[in-house]
């Protein structure tokens, strides 16, 4: 099957004469304050407040072995809604030390690591000190500390820290 683009033989699949009548004209003062980053643009290497979007299970797709994939947005200091992901495979024995670091330092512990299915929500929303490092072309993102949950005031790391007593 062949799967290469030519323009000339490209057919919109309803003719442009035909479109809804959308007056765009109301998005351009947003078009215009958008940055102006590519999504092939690498955040830089630094120290990001980043809120956790998602963790799953999956599959690496070059090996197949287990993984957990940590969704992160950046929220603070620069490159605000920029997109980083932590990626730990689970079938490296090594590897086992970060990742219960990575699960404690946002605030889920676990009697045992087979619970994890039924608490990868309770991480959605904790925002964490990250930082990102790149040597040799490889990406990695390290989980410094948790700064707050979404519902706590900032600089509060749980609800616990606003009790009086």
């Amino acid at each position: 099957m062949n799967t290469e683009f030519h323009e000339e033989q490209y057919t919109p699949a309803v003719p442009a004469a035909t479109w809804p009548s959308v007056d765009l004209a109301a998005f351009d003062a947003d078009f215009s304050a958008a940055p102006e980053e590519s999504s092939e643009d690498s955040v830089p290497d630094g120290k990001y407040q980043a809120r956790v979007e998602g963790l799953e299970i999956v599959r690496a797709k070059s090996s197949g072995n287990p993984m957990l994939k940590w969704k992160l947005r950046i929220v603070g200091p620069h490159h605000i809604g920029r997109m980083l992901w932590r990626n730990s495979v689970l079938s490296i024995p090594e590897n086992m030390k970060w990742v219960k670091k990575d699960l404690l330092t946002v605030g889920l512990r676990l009697e045992k690591f087979s619970d994890l299915p039924q608490h990868l929500g309770e991480v959605v929303g904790v925002i964490v000190e990250v930082t990102k490092s790149t040597k040799n072309e490889r990406e990695n993102i390290f989980f410094n500390k948790r700064v707050q949950t979404e519902d706590a005031p900032a600089g509060v790391a749980d609800a616990s820290d606003v009790l009086p007593f």
